[in-house]
């Protein structure tokens, strides 16, 4: 990319918070994917996918610098950053107009000099869904039919006992979502259409209410609706707001026979409250995707806690999840190029 190619920054109109239009629409992109780890190896894209993107609008190019040196000669025309950005990186990309970030959650990645940029964010919202909610399920019915409890550690030990006591049927029961974003939403399908359950959700954002959800409403709702639920499932973004919010009082609130579901953020769970509901027997059960401290310490009192399912941040990942990606990416480029409103728009000052 060289300074005389460089085009005049298009003006970004925008609609409304999650509105972002470029008009008028861009003659070209200049693509940089950036990761984190950017100063040890470069952002990694098939030659597919990188034929897939660049095939999306007129004159797409995109570079993956394989060192920092090489990021810091391109970034000063790129007018769009794939994957992550910083205050340093952000300082020298002079042109840049949208920054399409390759998570969903944002805590990470919304620093104080792009929050009050003129830069346009978008994220993969949905994208991690499908997987996350099928997780969801597993952990569920890992707990409520006794695989976490007792024939799980029996295979270790090549011991064959039947359990026919403490096996509970999920059917009927009661789920209550905190977030009804794509992950909350797919949960919901899955455990309404494929278990019959009764769906109660809230979300800070007005939502026209789902059909197959029964009582929709705001984040002032949750303790009433905390103890009307068997399974409770944190799917809210990671903010100021949202910090430690599935703390004592929610647990205790709750019926002792219920489970929780964390497939959101650490920062959501107050967890030494949560080691105490599973070793004082406030609730049933608890399943985590995510902890504050990731590894989490071989000390951590997680470790020895009773009926309780840990994962490895790992719930969102699949072979499909690959293709919804740069499905993503490969429409956000066509928009942006066609001047029409980009997909996942962030509210930098939600944070999600």
């Amino acid at each position: 990319m060289s300074a005389a190619a460089a085009v005049p920054a298009a003006p970004v109109l925008i609609a409304s918070d999650r509105i972002a239009i470029f008009d008028p629409p861009p003659t070209r992109a200049r693509i940089v994917a950036c990761t984190a780890a950017s100063v040890v190896g470069p952002a990694r894209y098939t030659p597919a996918e990188v034929a897939q993107i660049t095939a999306a609008g007129k004159d797409i190019q995109l570079t993956l610098p394989k060192n920092a040196d090489e990021l810091n000669k391109v970034l000063p025309e790129a007018d769009v950053v794939f994957g992550s950005l910083n205050a340093e990186w952000l300082a020298k990309a002079k042109s840049l107009r949208w920054f399409q970030a390759t998570e969903a959650g944002m805590e990470r990645i919304l620093f104080p000099e792009l929050i009050n940029s003129n830069i346009v964010v978008t994220n993969m919202a949905r994208m991690f869904a499908p997987a996350i909610s099928e997780t969801v399920i597993g952990m569920l019915l890992a707990l409520t039919r006794g695989l976490k409890s007792y024939y799980f550690p029996q295979f270790q030990k090549h011991v064959f006992n039947s359990e026919r006591t403490h096996l509970v049927e999920v059917e009927g029961m009661t789920m209550g979502i905190v977030g009804m974003g794509g992950i909350g939403q797919a949960t919901a399908t899955h455990a309404h259409y494929g278990f019959n359950m009764k769906i109660l959700a809230t979300d800070a954002k007005p939502l026209a209410k789902p059909i197959f959800v029964d009582t929709l409403r705001d984040p002032g709702w949750l303790m009433d609706m905390v103890p009307q639920v068997d399974i409770l499932v944190s799917a809210a973004p990671s903010t100021k707001v949202t910090e430690s919010m599935f703390n004592e009082k929610v647990f205790r609130a709750m019926k002792k026979t219920a489970y929780f579901i964390n497939v959101s953020r650490g920062a959501l769970l107050d967890e030494a409250a949560l080691v105490r509901a599973l070793k004082e027997g406030w609730i049933a059960g608890a399943a985590l995707d995510a902890t504050r401290d990731e590894p989490m310490a071989p000390t951590h009192p997680f470790w020895d806690c009773p009926n309780l399912v840990l994962t490895c941040h790992s719930a969102g990942f699949s072979p499909q999840r690959q293709l919804r990606f740069i499905g993503l990416l490969c429409e956000n480029v066509r928009r942006y190029t066609s001047g029409l409103p980009l997909m996942n728009v962030v509210d930098k000052q939600r944070g999600y």
